[in-house]
């Protein structure tokens, strides 16, 4: 994002922030499913925030904060499927790249005496801000990673339901995790851009989520993730542009959390109904 205001009337703004809310939205309900399939959420959280540093670097060393980004995430991708392993391990070792990576961002950022907006707003968002060059390269970005998920959809669903099945059939698993998480980390770095971290989670997350919670078929759960995080993301810009006070974020993490809520009930019911039809007489 360049330092000096966008030259834009102010109707292309809510049109770019529509845009890219929906491009945001896609990349991040395709991801969903995989990452609470792989109990994955914390990397999110991790991966978002560290952005922030790479941006910093990038401020630092080039003038550059998106391009930091995009180095860090990979970077940050790179560390996690090295060091990680499964599980409450791999938790850990994000939990300590997130520690350190947020600290040298502090350090990295207070060599920088210039405008220092473009990085901070990864941490925060700046959804009515969003220029044509970002709208491209979230449309880059969403294209690759639907074309990497499409390719690697069917061994990585495998890999991430049985494992260690899946590696004695021969699935490449650690290799598979890896890929993932390199798209994870790159949709996760361009989103936060847009929308900010606490964004990136309600809509990582949380509409995939709640579609779990009403389906087991993969297709239908990727699908229903995807629609949830759209719901939310324009519902919320709409419901923010027709208030002169209350920021996107509300919007939207209320939005996403209703439908998350109306999902786990419905869920609930479905499975108490059919407790009770198998019950005999």
């Amino acid at each position: 994002m360049p330092d000096g205001p966008l030259v834009l009337p102010p109707a292309a703004f809510a049109q770019h922030a529509l845009i890219a809310g929906a491009l945001v939205a896609f990349a991040c309900g395709l991801i969903g499913p995989f990452v609470v399939m792989r109990g994955m959420a914390f990397a999110v959280h991790g991966t978002s925030e560290l952005a922030f540093t790479g941006a910093a670097a990038g401020l630092v060393i080039a003038g550059d904060p998106v391009a930091g980004a995009m180095v860090g995430a990979v970077v940050v991708a790179l560390l996690i499927a090295t060091l990680g392993g499964e599980g409450h391990e791999r938790d850990s070792t994000i939990g300590v790249v997130l520690a350190f990576g947020l600290g040298a961002g502090v350090l990295l950022l207070s060599q920088y005496h210039g405008f220092a907006t473009a990085a901070t707003n990864i941490l925060f968002g700046d959804i009515f801000g969003v220029s044509t060059g970002q709208l491209t390269l979230l449309l880059v970005l969403g294209v690759a990673s639907a074309a990497v998920m499409l390719f690697i959809r069917r061994p990585l669903l495998f890999a991430s339901v049985d494992p260690h099945v899946a590696r004695a059939r021969g699935v490449r698993v650690e290799l598979l995790g890896a890929v993932f998480l390199l798209v994870l980390a790159l949709t996760v770095t361009e989103a936060a851009q847009i929308v900010g971290t606490l964004l990136v989670l309600s809509l990582a997350v949380t509409p995939a989520a709640a579609a779990t919670r009403v389906s087991a078929n993969p297709l239908a759960v990727t699908t229903l993730s995807i629609l949830f995080a759209l719901v939310a993301a324009e519902g919320g810009l709409v419901a923010s542009l027709a208030s002169s006070s209350v920021k996107p974020s509300v919007f939207i993490t209320g939005i996403s959390f209703a439908i998350y809520l109306a999902c786990r009930l419905l869920g609930t019911a479905r499975q108490s109904t059919a407790g009770r039809a198998v019950v005999p007489a």
